[in-house]
């Protein structure tokens, strides 16, 4: 206890330089916090999805769509449980800014195989017996206060028109990182309209999924997948869902690594500053730590005073940051909506933002704290702070 009220006054010495320091550290713990989620969230589609599911698509582009007749043989290759399929609508809300993934499923097969996508047993009902029907995530439905039975108009920007739907049902996710920001809506209304205005561009899907029961086989039955369609008319290439969502994060990696550059360049500027507050610290105090020497005191002691101090400093920096990073992130988070859906501060990155602060304090008090072990006792005793 005594040692604790002693860093606790050597550390507040000078408040305004400690202050100072410490607003510093806040600052450097809460960007790295907030980069460091942006990169999570970047990756959250890739680590929410499930190793039973695989996605087939045109071999040639994600624009070319399948023929609904691959359903049939999709369901007859060895090792394919289940099957359902989705197209891409990108229709925008009221304005261009009110843009949200808007996808054309089949429901019944397609929420089968996305479990995670909980649903009351009479919204689920209600979204299935209503052609016009919709359901959406509850992030999506909090974000522009939807209420079940409310009516929704999408202007179709791939498809004419304004659609409207009626919100049947607001799913919850099964875990944090569970997109609950898309809307979901019948492939059977889209594709009937899209009969009528071109009836040649009728009967395709953009991706088939496919339910596995052994992930272990997922590599042999995309295999099979694609080479059931080899030399057709429309190839496909068949990968795990996690690729499919990891190809997508691929085409902005250079950017993913800029912003994990930043995070950790940030945290070396701040120990630089830090490093210069403790070396400060311990040349206005060389006197006083020759006289505890001279009075008998180990080097060792000095050398945990200048740690302890700079640790304590280091340490409520570093809580002080990863408190404001939460509001902060929920706050951030809310504004891009969409973009990034689970935008949430992992266990994971508050560890590192603490870890990030407490390197920041040991490294800071190294250097000082050497030089002052090795003070001679004599110079010490004659330099005024």
């Amino acid at each position: 206890m005594f040692i604790f009220k002693l860093l606790l006054k050597n550390a507040f010495r000078h408040k305004l330089r400690t202050l100072l320091t410490m607003v510093g550290l806040v600052v450097a713990i809460c960007a790295f916090g907030l980069l460091r989620t942006i990169i999570s969230a970047w990756y959250a589609g890739v680590e929410g999805s499930s190793s039973t599911r695989l996605v087939t698509r045109s071999a040639i582009s994600l624009t070319f769509p399948l023929p609904m007749n691959y359903a049939q043989r999709l369901k007859g290759v060895d090792g394919v449980s289940s099957i359902s399929w989705s197209n891409w609508f990108g229709g925008v809300y009221q304005t261009e800014r009110n843009f949200f993934p808007q996808f054309a499923v089949d429901p019944v097969s397609y929420l089968a195989l996305y479990p995670e996508y909980r649903l009351s047993d009479e919204e689920r009902l209600a979204f299935l017996r209503d052609r016009q029907g919709a359901i959406v995530g509850r992030k999506l439905a909090n974000k522009y206060g939807w209420k079940i039975g409310d009516k929704i108009p999408i202007r179709g920007t791939i498809y004419p028109g304004t659609w409207t739907f009626t919100l049947r049902g607001i799913w919850d996710g099964a875990e944090a990182k569970t997109d609950e920001s898309q809307l979901l809506f019948h492939w059977a209304l889209l594709n009937e309209s899209i009969r009528k205005l071109a009836p040649k561009r009728a009967d395709f899907v953009g991706v088939y999924m496919l339910g596995i029961k052994d992930p272990q086989n997922a590599a042999l039955i995309s295999q099979r997948v694609d080479a059931g369609f080899k030399n057709s008319l429309a190839e496909t290439l068949t990968e795990t869902e996690s690729a499919f969502q990891l190809s997508f994060v691929s085409m902005s990696e250079a950017i993913l690594l800029a912003i994990e550059a930043v995070s950790y360049i940030i945290i070396v500027i701040i120990m630089a500053v830090m490093a210069n507050t403790m070396t400060m610290t311990a040349r206005e105090r060389l006197a006083e730590y020759a006289t505890l020497k001279a009075l008998g005191f180990a080097p060792g002691f000095v050398v945990k005073l200048l740690f302890g101090e700079s640790l304590m400093i280091a340490l409520l920096g570093g809580l002080a940051g990863i408190a404001l990073t939460l509001p902060l992130a929920a706050g951030f988070g809310k504004a891009i909506g969409s973009l990034l859906p689970a935008f949430h501060v992992s266990g994971l990155t508050m560890t590192l933002q603490m870890l990030a602060a407490l390197v920041v304090g040991a490294v800071a008090a190294a250097w000082p704290a050497w030089k002052m072990s090795r003070i001679d006792i004599v110079q010490g005793l004659r330099h005024v702070a």
